[in-house]
């Protein structure tokens, strides 16, 4: 039988070796750095206390996404009801006019913001989904983490990245 000392050492260790999912959920649900804080302490905190409850049966990094997305989406909702909302402004006063200058590096760069910006607009689900799919996540895997069909994940991702080229559509219409 393990120590607690022990059982928490390999804890600090798996949040080190995978703090890059926590980050990645923490940057898509908040916006602000202690919300930010406050959301990576209470996954942190709830992947403890859910530790014993680990199924060797499922990888280990589906297990951690799934607690760690629902930590986020009660956060959100909890935020949202209490009036605090998170939504960017309009996307015409976070978008800047391409400099004539602007090289492929600057322009890649802008356009991962502005696709940062459409996902955070997206429901607590496609959010979700999104992360995972950019995670490069199995559609098997995504089913497992979210609770839903792999034909679900199909269907969702597939009208998810419709309504996102859609919008970097009407962005760049926007600046003609």
């Amino acid at each position: 039988m393990s120590s607690p000392n022990d059982r928490q050492t390999a804890f600090l260790q798996l949040i080190r070796d995978n703090k890059g999912i926590l980050y990645k959920i923490c940057h898509s649900y908040c916006r602000n750095k202690e919300d930010h804080e406050d959301l990576m302490q209470e996954m942190i905190y709830q992947l403890w206390r859910s530790g014993e409850q680990f199924d060797p049966n499922f990888k280990l990094s589906t297990w951690m996404y799934r607690i760690a997305l629902n930590v986020a989406i009660s956060f959100y909702r909890k935020q949202t009801k209490s009036g605090v909302r998170y939504a960017l402004g309009g996307e015409i006063q976070l978008m800047e006019l391409e400099d004539p200058g602007t090289g492929p590096a600057e322009e890649l760069e802008q356009k991962i913001d502005l696709l940062q910006q459409f996902i955070a607009g997206l429901g607590e689900l496609d959010k979700a989904l999104m992360i995972l799919y950019l995670e490069e996540r199995p559609y098997r895997e995504i089913a497992e983490i979210l609770g839903i069909t792999e034909t679900n994940v199909a269907t969702k991702l597939s009208r998810i990245k419709g309504r996102l080229k859609q919008q970097f559509e009407r962005s760049k219409n926007l600046f003609l």
